[in-house]
């Protein structure tokens, strides 16, 4: 598959800094000690908690077709590392921390299971730096930076291996977004919209890369570039305000993020293919919602991610293709216990989510108690064209 995600410690200091400015109110329980995650089969009607590498928590950033989902656990010592699974889920492989210091995460797979995140280098515990692996998680190569600056972050891979994320600009030290070639090989600057920063955060497997951008005003806006990063194109705001962000896109070039209005509130939406046309996709009870932070967006159109209830708490949302019908995953989903599903982070093309919540008393599959989650599945069936 394509798409995904960022890194999720650069994305909240971005989002802390823009919080203070723009009133957006998203909390931060995805990332908490004690999360899990899981798969959730809209087909099958089933769900599976993916455990921990023996620490508190756990977070799933990506899945591909094949269902083998990619992301950070906890080790016994708390320490994050990128991990891998097998098809649907099954078997949890460690990717360790690629020979460097401690910490690593995984935050894109493609469809032969290569991965793509962020590492700490050898030598260098306050740097982090991009990595790509082969297919099914095996060997790693560290994609480096921008003419030699200190960071680079990466948020997704495409079928060929372009990886597409952050990294630290020559002299200023500004994100900018970056594309690499196929295999991670080669990393390419990819501007701004005429301000001082950009920052991407998803990749189709054209090439297509959309993010954030500043521009010439000193705005936040949505961007989407052409076939392997060619050519940035704003895709503007809604209701009046001056911050937008894309967070995925799919083969047809549709992108799902969230924008915010003039008072403040945060709502997600979705394009048309080739990222033409925003439509806004409303809340869920509160005043605030958003595309997920990480991949959002299924090439049938369905967008997942998160929203702020009436009551002030992060739940995990699903629309129907083309975003249309957004509903509470927690209304589809009875987790034993009572407990929430706050995000979720991923979708591929065969009705597979991945979410996060709270901690459950036993990390194995659970029955879906009802039957509505199997219509929203049957609307996911349409495959991915050769």
């Amino acid at each position: 598959m394509k798409k995904t995600h960022r890194n999720e410690i650069q994305r909240l200091l971005l989002a802390a800094a823009l919080s203070a400015g723009l009133g957006i109110g998203f909390s931060t329980s995805a990332l908490a000690v004690g999360t899990h995650s899981y798969i959730i089969d809209l087909n099958s009607n089933t769900f599976t908690d993916l455990g921990t590498l023996g620490g508190s928590f756990g977070y799933a950033a990506a899945i591909n077709d094949a269902g083998q989902v990619a992301g950070r656990l906890a080790t016994a010592a708390n320490l994050s590392h990128a991990f891998i699974t097998g098809p649907n889920g099954v078997g949890i492989t460690d990717l360790g921390t690629l020979g460097g210091q401690n910490y690593s995460q995984a935050t894109g797979i493609n469809a032969t299971g290569q991965v793509t995140g962020t590492h700490n280098p050898a030598g260098a515990e306050h740097n982090s730096h991009a990595f790509i692996t082969g297919p099914n998680g095996v060997g790693a190569t560290d994609i480096g930076t921008l003419a030699g600056a200190s960071n680079s972050f990466a948020t997704g891979i495409n079928a060929a291996g372009q990886v597409t994320g952050n990294a630290d600009a020559p002299i200023t030290g500004n994100f900018h977004a970056f594309i690499t070639g196929p295999n991670g090989v080669g990393i390419t600057d990819l501007g701004t919209l005429g301000g001082f920063q950009s920052q991407a955060y998803g990749i189709n497997d054209t090439g297509q890369v959309v993010g954030v951008a500043t521009t010439a005003t000193g705005d936040f806006h949505a961007f989407i570039t052409g076939p392997n990063g060619v050519g940035m194109t704003d895709l503007g705001t809604m209701g009046g305000g001056n911050y937008s962000e894309a967070d995925g896109i799919n083969a047809a070039g549709q992108v799902a993020g969230k924008f915010v209005t003039a008072s403040g509130v945060s709502h997600a939406f979705i394009t048309g293919p080739n990222g033409v046309g925003m439509t806004d996709l409303g809340s869920l009870g509160g005043d605030l919602t958003a595309a997920s932070g990480v991949s959002g967006i299924s090439d049938a159109g369905q967008v997942v991610g998160r929203f702020i209830t009436a009551a002030g708490a992060d739940h995990a949302f699903i629309t129907g293709p083309n975003g249309v019908g957004m509903t509470d995953l927690n209304s589809l989903v009875s987790v034993p216990g009572g407990d929430i599903l706050t995000s979720a982070t991923a979708i591929n093309n065969h009705g597979q989510v991945v979410a996060i919540g709270s901690l459950v008393p036993e990390p194995e599959t659970y029955a879906l108690l009802l039957a509505g989650l199997g219509l929203i599945g049957v609307m996911v069936r349409r495959r991915k064209p050769a």
